[in-house]
């Protein structure tokens, strides 16, 4: 980074206007709709019940686009969102896809601690930053007049600027969290309509995704073009809880409308078969169902018995959805982890999101393979290192009984090595950075809460401590007190509800464990160190495990494509 840079770059922070969004500590999104769960809307019940999204009120934009790279956001065809502009120059990329892994672009690069640019937080290169420009056209049915559309990114890397049909849209960061734009306006019903978007390998949000991974580029996640009717649900947030026997469950399923509607709520069992049926409430914006639902089957990593739970949206222009639901309860008896009331221990391990020939882009058969092979060897539980996954992979943990630690993505690592001995004040405990912080725990909870695979939060990896990572905790526990909220860089647990550590050898853990303070119990989130010749003492830490009640069991560093 040239000085003369760095100065503009300090003295505009005076000025948070006069920075680009993707330089900007202040700027997370712009114009995005509130994170919701993740859910698709249908026509008819079935089609719901089908699971099949090519049915679903949505169209997939994902496919061959358009693509220009250039070497900076202020370098090559700045105006190609513009109708008629002439993209003869483009060639073609796939959606998804990372641009680095078809033929574009330096890289890819890979880094396990340091940032791979001049640490100066916010800050990143003006002329250093490569930008590719994606073009596609689609077209919309009429069967999508008169709905509120909604355009849908699962995951882009690292951030990105959106037009449809010349117009700016507005602007997001998060690289594993999904944002939504309302495009109601911008869409033109029954006409060709053009999506631009101009997408940035680094923001200020980059310092937040220093994880131990490969640093890759792209739109890597699907696109959608989502119709909701005028009256839309929301959002909805569905708990189980079982009684002091565990045996019987309130049935609770909070729902927000964009306004008033009657809304009809069934629970089918694994054969679809009614449980429940017929229960109606009108709701005005904000409604709740509670149902007493006499001894469930009880969903957990060996039982993962699924209801089908449906939410049909009655009157005029009526949809459905359907959410599978498992009764399940997790918590703290006596410093003990529990599950439906019994200790449970977790033989998990760290996966990482990752194809080696597609990057961040993983096939769906390529991960549902990945969860079918820990079934198979005893495995029972995941740690999404160091990010929210792609939504897909909870629905195939429900499906197979799989534990979950859902994991924000959040690490900063890399400020260990920049020096001045406070590596957390660079943004854990810098409150300029706070809202940045809470939007990824938000994002996180809110796309994936009514999954039952899910039984931890996890605030982040290798972030060292501060008050943000305190503000984060508060954020999870308004959303959601249902479940454990974990970080490991909370080494004294002064917040979170576990201890947690990393390699930890056998006589400190089985020391700690024998500590009288039974509140909090200890999981190792990461431990036997496999990448190469390892994992030699893997029996001696799982007998420990099942030897001491306080230990959670832990999470093997790592799985396969690193």
């Amino acid at each position: 980074m040239q000085a003369g840079e760095t100065t503009s770059m300090t003295l505009s922070l005076a000025n948070p206007l006069a920075r680009p969004d993707w330089s900007n500590v202040h700027v997370i999104h712009r114009n995005t709709l509130p994170p919701r769960s993740h859910f698709f809307l249908y026509d008819h019940e079935q089609d719901a019940l089908a699971r099949d999204v090519t049915k679903a009120r949505a169209q997939c934009l994902s496919g061959t686009w358009k693509f220009h790279l250039s070497k900076s956001p202020f370098a090559g065809p700045r105006d190609f969102y513009r109708p008629g502009f002439d993209a003869s120059e483009f060639r073609h990329i796939q959606v998804p896809g990372m641009w680095q892994l078809q033929g574009f672009g330096r890289g890819p690069h890979y880094t396990n601690i340091l940032y791979p640019w001049p640490v100066d937080p916010p800050n990143v290169s003006y002329q250093e930053n490569e930008c590719g420009r994606y073009m596609t056209f689609f077209s919309v049915d009429k069967s999508f007049e008169h709905q509120q559309l909604r355009l849908r990114f699962e995951g882009v890397d690292s951030s990105f600027s959106v037009w449809v049909n010349g117009r700016n849209v507005g602007y997001s960061q998060g690289s594993r969290n999904p944002s939504e734009f309302d495009v109601t306006d911008f869409v033109h019903v029954g006409k060709e309509n053009k999506l631009a978007v101009e997408v940035y390998q680094r923001c200020d949000g980059s310092y937040l995704e220093d994880q131990d991974e490969w640093w890759l580029s792209g739109i890597f996640r699907d696109v959608y073009l989502h119709a909701f009717p005028k009256v839309h649900p929301v959002d909805f947030h569905i708990k189980t809880d079982l009684d002091e026997k565990f045996e019987n469950a309130i049935l609770r399923v909070s729902l927000h409308v964009s306004g008033s509607r009657s809304v009809e709520l069934k629970l089918l069992d694994h054969k679809r078969q009614e449980v429940l049926s017929h229960k109606t409430l009108d709701i005005t914006r904000f409604g709740e169902f509670k149902i007493d639902v006499e001894n469930p089957h009880k969903w957990t990593a060996e039982t993962p018995y699924l209801y089908h739970l449906v939410l049909n949206f009655l009157g005029h222009d009526q949809c459905s959805v359907v959410q599978r639901v498992g009764f399940r309860k997790t918590g703290l008896i006596d410093g003990v982890f529990c599950i439906n009331g019994s200790p449970v221990k977790l033989r998990g391990v760290n996966r990482h999101e990752h194809h080696p020939d597609h990057g961040r882009a993983v096939p769906y058969d390529f991960m549902r393979r990945d969860l079918l092979l820990m079934k198979t060897h005893n495995i029972n539980a995941i740690r999404t290192s160091h990010q929210i996954n792609d939504a897909r992979l909870y629905d195939v943990a429900d499906e197979l009984g799989l534990w979950v630690l859902d994991e924000a993505d959040l690490e900063c690592h890399g400020f260990a090595a920049v020096g001045g001995g406070n590596a957390a004040g660079y943004t854990s405990d810098n409150p300029v950075w706070k809202e940045q912080y809470i939007d990824r725990a938000r994002q996180m909870v809110a796309r994936d809460k009514n999954h039952a695979c899910i039984i931890m939060w996890s605030l982040g990896n290798e972030s060292f401590y501060g008050q943000n990572h305190q503000a984060m905790y508060d954020a999870i526990k308004l959303m959601d007190d249902s479940r454990l909220i974990h970080y490991e860089g909370d080494g004294n647990a002064q917040t979170v509800d576990i201890f947690s550590r990393m390699y930890s050898d056998l006589a400190s853990i089985d020391a700690f464990a024998k500590e009288r303070d039974w509140k909090k119990p200890l999981v190792l989130c990461e431990f036997l160190h496999s990448m190469g010749n390892s994992v030699g003492n893997a029996k001696e830490y799982i007998e420990l495990f099942y030897k001491h009640p306080r230990l959670m069991g832990g999470f093997v560093w790592e799985w396969a494509n690193h």
